[in-house]
């Protein structure tokens, strides 16, 4: 279901079912799912693979060249979105540049409100929501569950935990654990995503032993060293403390607090 007036690349691999609307632009090297819709006017351009059942509304911009000074047409710059995606009106995603592998990758089932911006190199996982007008920067990654409130913007390198949640307008420059809430410019530590745990199906233990890690990192006035071997001592038969552990661990650019 291609209407008359879309332009398709002959380079372009379309699946079964797919719809695109009135204006929109497919171009080379662009592989569109099975039952995938491009709306009206949205604009798609290769190298950039996007996952069976991905709706992308109107005016939007998939694929397109990075905005980094740095590019200059490396053929490895390329796209991936994963599978059942809802990206809404003028939402814009870049492809990766040599420097962050080539590649920008979004996973399944996300959902990506207006105006969100996905720049070059991000790494988006499954299960996240974006709202309205959220952006990333570059090298961004953001784990599975997480949720951007409307105009969060998120720094380049940044990376944003699992079941980790931002507040309207929160700028974030550090790294975010997983099953936090923070807010502000710049953000802050604003409590543990209890409402998002449970809606997830955490149990009550579950989220009362996060809680509890959260204190050590965040109530006790320790240094992250400090505050790492207290973790290592508490129970934890879910591994969600170890999640958290290694999140700190592996951060470069060091965490919200």
């Amino acid at each position: 279901m291609i209407d008359p007036s879309a332009s398709v690349d002959p380079g372009a691999e379309l699946g079964v079912g797919v719809e695109i609307g009135p204006g929109a632009v497919v171009g080379k090297g662009v592989e569109l799912g099975d039952a995938c819709v491009v709306g009206p006017y949205a604009v798609v351009k290769g190298p950039t693979r996007i996952g069976r059942g991905t709706r992308i509304f109107q005016f939007a911009s998939i694929g397109d060249d990075p905005q980094d000074k740095k590019y200059r047409g490396e053929p490895e710059s390329r796209l991936e979105i994963g599978e059942g995606n809802v990206i809404r009106e003028f939402c814009s995603v870049n492809r990766g540049t040599a420097l962050g592998g080539g590649l920008t990758r979004i996973g399944d089932n996300n959902w990506i409100m207006a105006y969100v911006h996905v720049a070059h190199d991000c790494l988006v996982g499954s299960n996240t929501v974006f709202a309205n007008n959220a952006a990333l920067a570059g090298h961004v990654t953001v784990e599975d569950f997480a949720i951007l409130g409307g105009y969060t913007g998120v720094h380049q390198f940044c990376r944003m935990g699992r079941h980790s949640i931002t507040a309207i307008a929160t700028i974030v420059v550090k790294d975010v654990p997983p099953f936090l809430m923070v807010a502000g410019n710049t953000a802050r530590h604003a409590g543990l995503n209890k409402e998002g745990l449970k809606r997830n199906g955490f149990s009550q233990a579950a989220v009362k032993a996060i809680d509890k890690a959260y204190r050590v990192v965040y109530r006790e006035n320790l240094i992250l060293k400090d505050a790492l071997e207290r973790l290592e001592t508490l129970p934890d038969s879910d591994g969600n403390i170890g999640k958290i552990a290694r999140f700190i661990r592996e951060t470069e650019r060091g965490i919200v607090r």
